[in-house]
């Protein structure tokens, strides 16, 4: 073997591994690694990223869209620091990811060099694993050791440091041979036996899934068994596109903005089979709607991270299984039982979500996301950050079974049009549509920037309403009439996405939306549609007039 650069082993690992793509940004402390890219377009690509922030978060999604690590490079301090939001982001969705970062030199460590961090530290809460490769002969074993966590057990990000000498010290140690094959943990036969026999007995069982990690198989195997028991199914926090929203067992999604019918259905099953859950936050409206630490529901909780398991809730049973394997096993069987009215009510609950009343607003995106829910594609990829305009995508599009959603459980605001982009890179050939509000689009609207260079260019939709929404509700709650800090000057968006070449225009009211949405799908490079609307229409039930009112009513 002859000899290489480090820069040129890892690239070399990274291929035999089966990855062809990647984000970042260029710094001078990984060099060599940037030159070994050099001859590998169009096999392994770099898209060139505007901002680590916004690299972060392009890996984080490719990593929740495919099921295989999203690679993102960044140099060392401000790069690190700056991407560190996509690393935040990708663990809290279990999504595969590996951020590397340039290192200062061995020489120089524990000086507090120039842009110096201890990335162990810096990184270790919020990673699946931190680590810094100190030995050129010791690359391929890492590297093998940090996809694999990423990919295993529950998905999610590992942080890889890269000191720039060791990246150019030169070795004849061969680079990894293959891609890796990780097979699932699955269930004992006697483990799905004691699982039905629960099922059985149960008055008002209940699903729940969720978590990174599913696959359409896998996905496919749990609506065979929900649909053929008569179970309904409920989906965590921003995971109800990884269950067909048409299917009769569908009962909606357990995060952010929670219907009644949804807070009833969790309170009111005796039985909660959770498969791939993590209970967090957002997913039982904080904490509340099982008991901490022994719920009142019988609770069979399945994950295949040993962590999971009792993390927050004391199971009836645990299972220590992958999802997939473990929806395998239960499409194998049929149950029956006395819970026909249990499940039809919950569908009932679901489709109640769907009426609204006529907004306040010069464009309605209730009358939108009713026609985008019959105008999109079925491969369709729906992208949102982080804000009151999330509703829309995540409340009111009914997702089949090969339609996507990226969108972050870590609340992170800037996410959208990356994910777009990055979905976009992943699948050329799929419509992708970011829903942005003002302030979440300005987070990082620098990326139509990466977006137009790699020819990955989706549509963007501007909910541009001049505030910081979601804080401004709870401010006109907590504070009524005393808002701070959350009205917006905004720029001309049309004007800044044409600077970026994208096809734009101002939707000025509802009825416009639709002839405009038509050339936005037309457009050969993309679409930014800015859309009117009034800060009234905050929520889709309460304006944000009612919402004053009535905090000024409970405060006299």
């Amino acid at each position: 073997m002859e000899q290489r650069n480090g820069g040129k082993i890892l690239v070399e690992c990274l291929q035999a591994l089966g990855a062809t793509t990647s984000f970042g940004v260029p710094g001078e402390s990984y060099l060599a690694v940037l030159d070994a890219l050099h001859d590998t377009q169009g096999a392994l690509d770099f898209t060139l990223c505007r901002n680590e922030g916004g690299a972060g978060f392009m890996a984080a999604a490719y990593g929740k869209l495919t099921g295989q690590p999203g690679l993102c490079f960044v140099t060392r301090g401000p790069g690190a620091t700056n991407a560190s939001i996509g690393v935040h982001t990708a663990m809290q969705d279990s999504a595969p990811m590996i951020l590397f970062i340039g290192q200062v030199g061995r020489d120089m460590k524990g000086r507090e060099a120039f842009q110096e961090i201890d990335y162990r530290a810096y990184f270790g809460p919020v990673a699946k694993w931190a680590t810094e490769i100190d030995d050129v002969d010791r690359i391929p074993e890492v590297i093998a050791r940090a996809w694999i966590t990423a990919v295993s057990g529950r998905p999610g990000p590992v942080v890889v440091a890269l000191p720039e000498d060791m990246l150019t010290d030169t070795s004849a140690t061969p680079a990894l041979t293959g891609p890796v094959s990780v097979h699932e943990a699955a269930p004992a036969d006697a483990t799905v036996g004691a699982v039905l026999e629960a099922l059985a007995q149960a008055k008002r069982p209940l699903i729940m899934m969720g978590g990174g990690g599913w696959t359409p198989g896998g996905s496919q195997a749990l609506q065979r068994f929900a649909e053929a028991s008569d179970l309904p199914v409920l989906a965590s926090f921003r995971y109800q596109d990884w269950y067909d929203n048409h299917s009769q067992t569908y009962a909606g999604d357990a995060g952010v903005g929670m219907t009644p019918a949804t807070k009833a259905l969790m309170r009111e099953a005796d039985l909660i089979l959770a498969i791939n859950t993590r209970f967090g936050e957002n997913t039982t409206d904080g904490y509340t709607l099982l008991s901490v630490p022994v719920p009142e529901q019988t609770l069979i909780h399945v994950h295949p991270s040993d962590r999971e398991l009792g993390k927050v809730y004391q199971p009836d049973l645990a299972v220590h299984a992958g999802p997939n394997a473990f929806a395998e096993a239960l499409a194998a069987h049929e149950l029956s039982g006395d819970w026909a009215d249990w499940r039809a009510q919950a569908r009932e609950g679901f489709e109640a979500g769907f009426d609204l009343p006529d907004l306040p607003s010069p464009v309605d995106m209730g009358k939108v996301t009713a026609f985008l829910r019959e105008r999109l594609p079925a491969d369709a990829v729906l992208t949102n950050g982080a804000g009151n305009f999330t509703v829309w995508p995540n409340k009111f599009f009914k997702f089949g079974p090969d339609q996507r959603l990226l969108a972050p459980q870590s609340g992170a605001m800037g996410y959208g049009l990356p994910a777009a982009v990055a979905a976009k890179v992943a699948c050329p050939e799929r419509t992708v549509v970011c829903f942005a509000g003002d302030g979440d689009f300005q987070m990082n609207c620098q990326e139509l920037g990466t977006a137009m260079q790699a020819g990955a260019q989706p549509i963007v939709l501007v909910l541009n309403n001049g505030i910081y929404g979601t804080i401004r509700m709870h401010q006109e709650r907590t504070y009524p009439e005393r808002t701070s800090g959350t009205s917006l000057e905004n720029p001309d968006f049309v004007m800044l996405a044409q600077s970026y070449g994208y096809h734009a225009e101002r939707v000025e009211k509802t009825e416009d939306f639709e002839a405009a949405f038509e050339r936005a799908m037309i457009s050969t490079t993309g679409a930014v549609l800015e859309l009117n609307i009034s800060p009234e229409a905050l929520t889709p039930r309460q304006t944000l007039s009612q919402m004053r009112d009535t905090a000024k009513g409970a405060m006299a």
